[in-house]
């Protein structure tokens, strides 16, 4: 990657950065998440279910970079490619822009949007927001090393939480970006309220990048989510270990197996895990005891899969204006730029 150019002197990193902690040990949100009352609901349901945050041990995040960067796993590289052939249009549409990154994770993406600002010879602000702080911190120092100019203000956040405490922005001009596919894991429902959320962060003329799969191939769908290596299989399954690790667990792991399968009906990847015999776990600090029939599954993760007009259409009916809309030479995946 080349180095953007300076726009002004570079201040020292460490007054470059800021991270707040909205969620932390000591805030009751924080509790709420860590002290696996979503797990005691989920796995006390007909059918059992977890919540995928559980996917994000150090291991899990690990294999999802792994999984990233699989042959058959197109969305990471098939976004990237969109987002590096339209950066520029991006940066020259919105002018100078602060940019908030929901599941800012490693970051990468967000590099191309800062090189096309930087080009530009725009000031660089960045306000990424993840419920990881060990992430977000590594990420944000390792962008302000290569982005001298750069301003980083991280919010250890939930998204709900984050966009409702956004202050007005510095520059001229904000994005929020949510992108990665991640709003697949959302149902319908969920993605009505996200929506709302995401309009009463943003005042009038302020932007929204969304990046989203859309519909193909059950085939091509399936290989994503079963790949012939078995990393996702190993990622899935990992949520077992992190949840002996958490809640002093005795999930027997070699005993469940993971699955994957296309919905066509209802446009989505429904991912579960698999019970391979009739068992009893239990999750001591939890108090929990659970009962598992041969054959039986926990549902982990959906991931729809999107229409890129009829997701225009819902964009706008949420006051979310869609101005431009990018796409592959293969419409695998759809990048919608939105103006409140």
């Amino acid at each position: 990657m080349s180095h953007p150019p300076d726009q002004g002197v570079a201040q020292p990193l460490e007054k470059r950065l800021q991270i707040e902690h909205l969620i932390s040990p000591s805030n009751p949100l924080a509790t709420e998440l860590t002290a696996g009352k979503d797990v005691v609901d989920g796995l006390g349901q007909a059918p059992k279910s977890l919540p995928p945050h559980y996917f994000y041990d150090d291991r899990g995040s690990q294999l999802f970079e792994q999984i990233c960067g699989l042959p058959e796993y197109y969305l990471t590289r098939t976004e990237t490619a969109i987002l590096q052939q339209y950066a520029a249009a991006i940066a020259q549409i919105t002018g100078p822009c602060e940019l908030v990154e929901l599941g800012s994770g490693s970051a990468v993406k967000t590099r191309i949007l800062l090189d096309a600002y930087a080009s530009l010879e725009q000031p660089l602000h960045y306000m990424p927001i993840d419920v990881s702080a060990g992430i977000l911190e590594s990420s944000a120092r390792n962008l302000l090393v290569d982005y001298p100019t750069l301003q980083v203000h991280g919010l250890v956040s939930t998204y709900e939480l984050a966009l409702a405490k956004l202050e007005p922005a510095q520059l001229p001009t904000r994005m929020i970006c949510f992108l990665g596919s991640s709003l697949g894991n959302l149902t319908p429902a969920a993605c009505e309220v996200f929506f709302a959320q995401v309009k009463a962060a943003l005042k009038p003329g302020e932007y929204f990048l969304l990046g989203f799969d859309l519909q193909k191939s059950p085939d091509i769908l399936e290989a994503a989510y079963d790949d012939s290596r078995g990393v996702t299989a190993e990622f899935n399954l990992n949520m077992l270990h992190h949840l002996n690790w958490r809640f002093q667990g005795d999930f027997d792991v070699s005993q469940f197996q993971h699955v994957a399968f296309y919905n066509e009906s209802l446009h989505q990847i429904e991912i579960y895990l698999k019970s391979l015999r009739s068992q009893t776990v239990h999750l001591r600090s939890l108090n929990l005891a659970l009962e598992f029939a041969a054959g039986e599954t926990i549902h982990t993760e959906i991931s729809r899969k999107f229409n890129l007009a009829s997701m225009q259409q819902d964009l706008q009916a949420k006051g979310l204006n869609p101005i431009q809309a990018w796409t592959d030479a293969k419409q695998w995946f759809g990048l919608v730029l939105c103006q409140v």
